[in-house]
């Protein structure tokens, strides 16, 4: 396969800025990729998180950005290699829209210009490329943040000869969020009122960025097969089901990988001790170990059920917070770490203070705490609404920690069901996203680890020995881009 030159356009990324799944996605694909021999290239803003000392960022320049009515702006560029690799990062500095604590929002509210800033950031990217005298073949945009790429290539750049064979593939990580603005904004993008119509960039008078890539990227896909499905249904398609389901024939999914050098019980430092397949005393220290700082007293004889995640309605709190009064009844643990919605904090805060020999809670993010509730728990707790992917349920599996969850999305693809009879699977799911269902599987996995050791263990050990390794990945990302490569050259040629 011939090798490829990839652009990679993303408004998060690990290490420098993260506020969900796709921060990881971005920040471990192009090392993948570049292993296949692509010559490929991150770009992101610099937000005032990232710092320019730590990541040893050397200026490149600055590029001007066509902004519509508002007229040219100008952007910094920098330049960074992504850690432990040869792949060059390179960073949109513009202290007006990019110098602010927070990625999309602070203290719970979106910036008022989100729109003008992510627009500018879109084209950054096509001028980006120009300065670099980069020919991308395929230019990788990410959720709505960059969707407006897709539309500049086919429009306002349709015709430049630096882009002539440069096709686009959409990568959407959270169908909920769009990017809708006022229609205003249409001035800024400036590829002309006439993309202002109900098969394109119009929404109830308003702009949908995500809505008009989808309709000019050459390819769309998903971060895993069963939410690819999933979108395409009013249940989670967010008003957007009737325009997938027509673009259906350019639809993929393409589940996750996961980085196992961060992410493995026999290397990780955070952990208590580390332990492997082969030997799972480790396990139990772990366990010890996690009880003791969320000071639960210490017994090897009862379930600890671990959660981790954003305390948001996505992610199922409510669930669980309906559900928590029956779970405490039982012989159980329960550790919390995340932090989110007002209501939720203050509401888990208050059931660890009710009780406290059976609930611990941090209210917040640590990278050493999630990955110590991985390796401590007997079981791990995930009842997502909807999970484009998912990563913990995954990091889950490779600790030996058994998920309950709820099948949708990467979820369903991931996790195996019990079964009793065979003793196989890998974990525990439930369909209806109700209390009841809930409790009833949290109740029907807390029973196997009393009163089946047997399958518990054989489940353990299937777990462990499950892979989703970004190598998969990243073949899935090639076969999309060779087919939009094949697709731009047999469309020009003829």
């Amino acid at each position: 396969m011939n090798k490829l030159n990839i652009l990679i356009a993303a408004s998060e990324a690990v290490p420098y800025a993260k506020s969900g799944g796709l921060a990881d996605v971005t920040g471990v694909l192009p090392k993948a990729l570049r292993a296949l021999g692509h010559d490929v290239r991150l770009v992101m803003p610099r937000y005032y998180i990232v710092d320019k000392e730590r990541y040893a960022l050397k200026p490149l320049g600055s590029l001007g950005v066509p902004m519509g009515s508002i007229g040219e702006m100008w952007a910094g560029v920098y330049e960074g290699r992504l850690p432990g690799s040869d792949v060059p990062v390179y960073f949109i500095d513009h202290e007006g829209f990019f110098g602010r604590m927070g990625l999309y929002e602070d203290h719970g509210f979106s910036y008022i210009d989100n729109d003008n800033r992510f627009i500018f950031f879109s084209k950054a990217v096509m001028q980006l490329a120009k300065m670099l005298r980069f020919h991308p073949d395929v230019i990788h945009a990410n959720d709505w943040h960059t969707a407006a790429i897709p539309i500049l290539l086919n429009t306002t750049y349709a015709f430049d000869p630096d882009f002539e064979y440069t096709g686009s593939l959409l990568s959407i990580h959270n169908l909920q969020h769009q990017g809708r603005f006022y229609k205003g904004a249409m001035d800024v993008l400036n590829v002309g009122w006439e993309h202002f119509t109900a098969h394109e960039l119009e929404e109830y008078d308003g702009i949908n960025l995500l809505k008009g890539g989808i309709v000019h990227a050459d390819v769309i896909n998903t971060v895993s097969e069963k939410y690819a499905q999933e979108i395409r249904t009013p249940e989670f398609g967010w008003g957007l089901e009737g325009l997938i389901e027509a673009r259906g024939h350019k639809l993929f999914g393409i589940l996750n990988g996961v980085d196992y050098e961060e992410w493995s019980p026999s290397v990780d430092p955070f952990i208590a001790q580390t332990f492997d397949i082969d030997d799972m005393s480790g396990k139990e220290v772990c366990k010890s170990a996690l009880q003791s700082t969320f000071n639960l007293p210490v017994r090897s004889d009862l379930p600890v059920i671990g959660l981790v995640g954003r305390l948001v309605e996505q992610k199922g709190i409510e669930l669980i917070a309906a559900a928590i009064w029956h779970l405490l009844k039982w012989d159980i643990q329960i550790v919390l770490l995340g932090a989110g919605e007002k209501w939720a904090e203050h509401f888990f805060s208050d059931i660890a203070a009710k009780f406290p020999d059976k609930f611990g809670c941090y209210i917040g993010y640590r990278n050493d705490l999630a990955h110590r509730i991985e390796a401590g728990s007997d079981l791990f707790l995930m009842p997502s609404l909807f999970e484009p992917c998912g990563l913990n349920q995954i990091y889950s599996l490779r600790y030996g920690t058994l998920p309950i969850v709820r099948a949708t999305g990467g979820l369903d693809d991931t996790i195996e069901n019990y079964s009793s009879e065979h003793k196989s699977g890998t974990g525990f799911k439930f369909y209806d996203a109700t209390p009841e269902a809930l409790v009833g599987t949290v109740h029907w996995a807390v029973d196997v680890w009393y009163n089946d050791k047997e399958g518990f263990y054989k489940m353990r050990y299937n777990a462990m020995r499950q892979r989703f390794d970004w190598e998969v990945a990243a073949k899935g990302y090639d076969a999309l881009y060779h087919r939009i490569y094949d697709g731009r050259h047999s469309h020009r040629n003829h």
